[in-house]
């Protein structure tokens, strides 16, 4: 027979439905619960807002992260492990549950949780809206009402158990990791494992993001941060031109230079991505615009715009080549007579290679003037042509300039010892504060 029971909590009642093993879990600060859990309305058909079961996946939270649904952590610390109880808890313990349902249903349709929130408290951003985007939760956000939470334990972590999320981490834990984040993206690219490189990069992009939304935008701590953001976000972007990813590298550095216009370097990871899509107007501005600003960059951007006057002469020669016959003469057209046809066939035929040929050099000779005016076109390209060409002549067996430089983009990680994304997922999950 089932038995209510009343914890030490106003408007809450307990009622086991299937008992638990062992003592009751320790459960103190940074422990990881993790439980499915089941969501009715107050009502006679008792019926169901949400079920965990449905996603297919446990929910977690870490004890002490100021989890919105705070009453939660007292449900379940009442629990023991492989317990099924239904909790009743009244409208003054449910009034957040809305909010919070939205952002578990956003993560579980792939989407950010975080998406149109501005930066304040839960209950401010609650207020803020008319609508949840869902109907039963605008219901239940415009009438608090009794809500029954039918949960079962799986299992409670000590916090040195397992490893942290970073939503989950300190501050201090955050700054930490970071560095440590950037090294093992570093040694991952010196072995060429770009993507597993790339998930290093963006989790320390994260761990940044995060703390930079509780400061106040361009002000010193916000700044600070930012420094240790960009060369990450550089590192990488490299990574995905390493794996073809060229549209997402213009969307990062398109956004990381609406913030620092005179970023070289992300002026040239763009111009590559531009000139992998075959932009090429956009690739030689980006391009031209490096030249000017680091004018150590010279060099690597005079080989980058033959490279890519090669490519796109090639591209129209093929082109050409493709849709050349679409203008042939049809089969069934009479010449004027067999001899004169086949002489004319011959002749047009080598008239074709021959304007062909000459069309070639008119784009190598166009391609190579157009680099010529781009460099004479910026206002101090006469002295920086001359430290070009010396440096040219005098490192002539050098290797090719890398301009990402990885291990170099360490520089102010010495801070310590840090919604929503395409990609790059800057987000924290929904329902952690």
């Amino acid at each position: 027979m089932e038995e209510t029971y009343l914890l030490n909590v106003e408007g809450v009642k307990k009622k086991i439905l299937h008992g638990g093993q062992g003592e009751l879990p320790k459960f103190q600060d940074g422990s990881k619960i993790t439980f499915h859990f089941q969501t009715l309305k107050d009502n006679f058909e008792r019926t169901v807002i949400d079920d965990s079961r449905e996603a297919g996946i446990p929910m977690e939270i870490i004890v002490g992260k100021m989890f919105k649904m705070e009453i939660w952590e007292t449900l379940l610390s009442s629990m023991r492990a492989g317990e099924v109880a239904e909790f009743w808890c009244d409208a003054i313990h449910t009034g957040m549950y809305a909010l919070v349902s939205k952002g578990m249903r956003r993560i579980a349709e792939g989407r950010d949780p975080l998406e149109g929130q501005k930066h304040r408290c839960g209950m401010g951003n609650m207020f803020d809206y008319h609508s949840t985007g869902y109907d039963d939760l605008d219901e239940l956000q415009r009438t608090p009402q009794p809500l029954i939470f039918i949960m079962e334990l799986f299992r409670v972590e000590e916090p040195s158990a397992y490893k942290r999320d970073t939503w989950a981490m300190s501050k201090e834990e955050k700054l930490a990791a970071v560095p440590v984040l950037h090294s093992e993206g570093n040694r991952l690219v010196l072995r060429k494992e770009f993507r597993q490189a790339a998930a290093k990069y963006q989790e320390a992009v994260i761990c940044l993001r995060n703390l930079q939304a509780k400061e106040k935008p361009w002000e010193d701590g916000w700044l600070k941060l930012e420094s240790l953001v960009t060369p990450l976000v550089l590192n990488y972007c490299q990574c995905q031109l390493e794996l073809g990813e060229y549209y997402e590298v213009l969307e990062h550095t398109t956004e990381l230079l609406q913030k620092h216009k005179d970023n070289a370097k992300a002026y040239f990871k763009r111009a590559k991505a531009h000139a992998a899509v075959w932009n090429e107007r956009e690739a030689r501005e980006d391009f031209l615009r490096v030249a000017h600003l680091d004018p150590a960059m010279a060099a690597a951007v005079k080989k980058e715009l033959k490279q890519l006057g090669e490519r796109m002469r090639k591209k129209h020669v093929e082109d050409r080549k493709r849709y050349q016959g679409l203008f042939q003469q049809p089969q069934g057209a009479e010449p004027e007579s067999c001899g004169a046809g086949r002489g004319t066939g011959e002749e047009d035929k080598e008239t074709a290679e021959e304007e062909e040929e000459e069309e070639d050099k008119e784009i190598v000779e166009e391609d190579e003037e157009v680099v010529v005016e781009e460099e004479e076109g910026e206002k101090e390209a006469v002295e920086e042509k001359v430290v070009v060409v010396e440096e040219e002549e005098g490192e002539k067996g050098t290797v090719e300039e890398v301009v990402v430089e990885f291990p170099d983009e360490e520089e102010g990680l010495s801070l310590h010892s840090q919604h929503p994304s395409c990609r790059m997922d800057l987000s924290n999950r929904a329902g952690r504060g």
